[in-house]
């Protein structure tokens, strides 16, 4: 059976500060505003919603005690609907939207929403104070290690040089910033009372770039167990990692029947798994197998949405994959634009839909990549309306 999405929407993303435009909000009815925007844009009522599933990394705090339930209560969705709050890491708003597709495929769910949502301002990363986060029962390469450091290791493995990385947010910010005045790109994302833009893009130029120190020795210093004795040279800035967000994404699912005006049908998804300290080549895996599934390529894709996880993944991209990069995050990436965890592979599907329409494509493919090796990936194809 197939799954169509009906509409797919984000909020913009503000600093994860506690003076960010989004910061006073709940992270329940920030979700709950994009459930309101849905059922207004689509015209089907939330009374038809049988399942809600939301994805989020800091489940402590004010994220805490099953959000997606929460969610459900503040939004007013049927007593009836199924909900369910996961954890996949930085993967977890498009696992949560593949699961909910997989349940309609399968004849187990109706009308789904699903997405993630995150607000950092209020659940810091890490608050959840995981024993893993500074277990040492386990064999070093086991280990957690950050994810900044995943992608130190990366660019030295890979020879991705500071230069490569620095140009590479250079293009995010420019991007981005030009994309605040393309209403195109940003027609699915719903306007907040507190916040209209996505608040931490901050364009740079070369000299600015080269001028900015390496930021993360001392994390490489506290996690040097871990590492056990690897040799890394510290070559990232503060412009090479996404900052810290606040930010939710969702989309709306359902089979031809439920949705009689889509905005797109998925084509195929996959996940990863891999070494957990080679973190951000998960992205990578799951973007193989989801071409491969859809027997398509890179070029087939008329837009892409790559999680920009620290300036090294989308270096490699270039470098190693034939892709046209004038097809890759027009809009801007998360370099520019903040990377609310749990949030960020729904925010990136709503972003892909946009500029498919922008532009008339026809394939889009979403790549997302999270801590310890994980990784998800989903190609759609646009339905003209």
């Amino acid at each position: 059976m197939e799954v169509y999405i009906a509409d797919a929407v984000r909020t913009p993303r503000g600093k994860a500060k506690p003076d960010g435009g989004l910061a006073e909000l709940s992270p329940h009815g920030l979700a709950t505003t994009l459930i309101d925007a849905l059922e207004e844009r689509s015209g089907i009522g939330r009374e038809n919603v049988e399942r809600l599933s939301l994805g989020c990394v800091g489940q402590v705090g004010a994220q805490g005690g099953h959000l997606a339930l929460t969610t459900k209560i503040a939004a007013r969705l049927p007593e009836g609907t199924v909900t369910h709050t996961l954890n996949n890491f930085c993967v977890s708003g498009l696992t949560a939207i593949a699961e909910s597709a997989n349940a309609i495929a399968a004849g187990q769910a109706g009308l789904a929403l699903a997405g993630g949502v995150e607000m950092m301002s209020q659940v810091p990363f890490m608050a959840d104070k995981a024993d893993y986060y500074t277990a040492r029962e386990f064999a070093a390469r086991d280990q957690y290690i950050p994810v900044v450091l995943a992608a130190e290791r990366l660019s030295v493995r890979e020879n991705i040089d500071r230069a490569t990385m620095d140009r590479a947010a250079i293009a995010s910010q420019g991007r981005a910033a030009a994309a605040e005045s393309d209403d195109a790109l940003n027609a699915s994302r719903i306007a907040q009372p507190s916040l209209d833009r996505d608040e931490t893009i901050r364009p740079i130029d070369a000299e600015k770039a080269a001028a900015l120190a390496p930021a993360f020795a001392a994390m490489g210093e506290q996690y040097a167990e871990p590492l056990d004795g690897e040799a890394l040279d510290y070559r990232m800035t503060v412009a090479h990692a996404p900052p810290m967000a606040d930010g939710a994404g969702i989309a709306m699912l359902g089979t031809r029947e439920q949705v009689a005006n889509p905005r797109a049908r998925i084509v195929a998804f996959a996940e990863a798994g891999g070494d957990v300290r080679d973190s951000l080549l998960g992205g990578f895996a799951a973007m193989e197998r989801a071409l491969e599934k859809a027997d398509l390529s890179l070029a087939d894709m008329d837009r892409i949405e790559f999680m920009e996880a620290f300036a090294v993944t989308i270096a490699k991209l270039e470098r190693d994959y034939a892709v046209d990069m004038d097809k890759v995050n027009v809009g801007g990436g998360h370099l520019a634009k903040g990377h609310p965890m749990g949030a960020t592979g729904a925010i990136l599907l709503s972003a892909l839909l946009d500029a498919l329409d922008a532009c008339e494509g026809r394939h889009g493919l979403v790549v997302t990549t999270g801590a310890q090796g994980v990784g998800a990936a989903m190609i759609v194809e646009r339905l003209a309306r």
